[in-house]
């Protein structure tokens, strides 16, 4: 891609209403990882209806999760001084991590209040999880936001005065203020979501085969491959990171999301294989 390339994060400008790029491929991601679940979920005895109001619980749980982690994260350099700048998720600002927090919290409490099985939920869930993901990806690709460092790559682009990219280089000295675009940097959010594609598609295709012989093996197998995928991104972002001693604190999340697919994995496979679906 070329660096002269500019990324733009209106999507569409009617008078006074603007609607934003990030937030469409977040509702686009929704939209589509909800397809997903119907499809993986036809010829079961799993209640289209219940998928649809899942849905909801995630998304609302899974955004308050990923806005509150990514704000705890930057609260400091970003709202400490524009508190209401908290709601504008519209603008980008989301931590993924904290949104599976977020999301987990629900699906356990929906799981116990519709007396389904947890571990059918969170399979199908994870099986579906990185399509809904390579879209918010997108999103942050079109914002500017969870940018790659600087780059000489044929790969980088060039981000627009405003951005994000182009305000971490300007604190940093890497550009004067009257610079009208970014220094190229490289496009990590669509690295990240052309890995979720791969992931989604290993994850869609083994679904049904894995979750009624081994319950819970989908969910510890996208555990350790998004925790693998995520901490060999993290490296080569640009943008300011929290860390933790060596790491940032995606990698440090990472290891440890990774540590406990491993131990699920392995408990998992340690247990006599189930005979019938477990979903209802």
């Amino acid at each position: 891609m070329s660096k002269k390339n500019r990324m733009h994060s209106t999507f569409l400008q009617l008078g006074p209403l603007t609607l934003k790029a990030y937030g469409l491929m977040m509702a686009l991601g929704f939209a589509a990882a909800w397809f997903a679940a119907g499809r993986l979920s036809r010829g079961t005895t799993r209640n289209p209806d219940l998928l649809a109001n899942l849905t909801v619980w995630l998304m609302l749980a899974g955004v308050l999760g990923a806005r509150a982690a990514y704000v705890a994260e930057h609260w400091t350099a970003e709202f400490a001084t524009q508190p209401l700048s908290v709601v504008r998720i519209d603008q980008g600002g989301l931590m993924f991590y904290g949104g599976v927090a977020g999301a987990t919290l629900a699906l356990l409490l929906f799981a116990w209040r519709h007396q389904q099985r947890p571990a059918a939920l969170f399979d199908l869930m994870a099986a579906v999880l990185p399509l809904g993901h390579a879209f918010g990806r997108i999103g942050c690709f079109l914002h500017g936001c969870c940018h790659g460092r600087v780059s000489t790559s044929s790969l980088a682009v060039v981000f627009p005065a405003g951005s994000p990219a182009w305000e971490v280089q300007c604190a940093a000295g890497q550009i004067p203020a009257t610079a009208l675009h970014s220094l190229p940097v490289l496009p990590t959010q669509l690295f990240e979501s052309a890995a979720n594609l791969v992931l989604f598609v290993v994850l869609a295709s083994q679904y049904r085969r894995l979750s009624v012989r081994w319950p819970g093996l989908v969910t510890a197998l996208y555990l350790m491959a998004y925790a693998t995928i995520r901490f060999c991104i993290e490296p080569l972002r640009g943008d300011l990171r929290m860390t933790v001693g060596v790491w940032s604190i995606g990698q440090t999340i990472s290891l440890l999301l990774f540590a406990c697919g491993l131990g699920l994995a392995v408990w998992r496979l340690c247990r006599p294989a189930g005979t019938q679906e477990s979903a209802s």
